[in-house]
């Protein structure tokens, strides 16, 4: 099973639902939680090129983008291939 990783916030919509979608997989993921961990968000930063914005999803340590990013390779049908590797 692949490792995810996504960096969050409470009260962010998005993570919410990436968050949903992956429990909805029954893919298990480690959350970091930006704003309880603020010392994690310039990690979040390096790793994801720059981008800001949570949530920021990893899977196996490969940079996947955002909730919308997240749930465009599930649209194409990319998503269930990465989370088997």
């Amino acid at each position: 099973m692949a490792r995810v990783e996504i960096y969050t916030s409470p009260l962010c919509g998005f993570c919410y639902q990436a968050k949903t979608l992956l429990n909805r997989k029954g893919i298990d993921f480690d959350e970091i939680d930006v704003t309880a961990h603020p010392d994690r968000r310039q990690e979040m930063i390096t790793r994801a090129n720059g981008r800001q914005t949570v949530p920021q999803i990893f899977i196996n340590d490969a940079h996947i983008g955002g909730c919308d990013d997240l749930f465009g390779l599930d649209t194409e049908g990319k998503l269930d291939q990465l989370l088997i590797t």
